[in-house]
């Protein structure tokens, strides 16, 4: 991914919105080397990502206490890593 400066960003904007647009690539705008903004092209209409509203589900209770033996299947698979 390419980056600029904001300075060259600020010089060049319409031509760099219009090499963003005919090359769907993306650009990083920096400050100092520091990245502060990323440009890049917008996805045709109508095919955006879908939401997730409504698609996670459920698989069990979420407000009890978790069992002593869960707890401690979990702590062994994290120091398994």
């Amino acid at each position: 991914m390419e980056s600029i400066p904001v300075s060259k960003f600020k010089a060049r904007c319409l031509g760099i919105l219009e090499e963003v647009r005919k090359h769907k690539k993306k650009i990083i705008i920096t400050i100092r080397g520091v990245p502060i903004a990323e440009i890049r092209p917008l996805e045709p209409f109508g095919q955006e990502k879908p939401p997730l509203k409504e698609t996670v589900v459920f698989m069990g209770d979420l407000v009890s206490p978790v069992a002593q033996e869960d707890w401690e299947v979990l702590a062994e698979e994290e120091r398994k890593g």
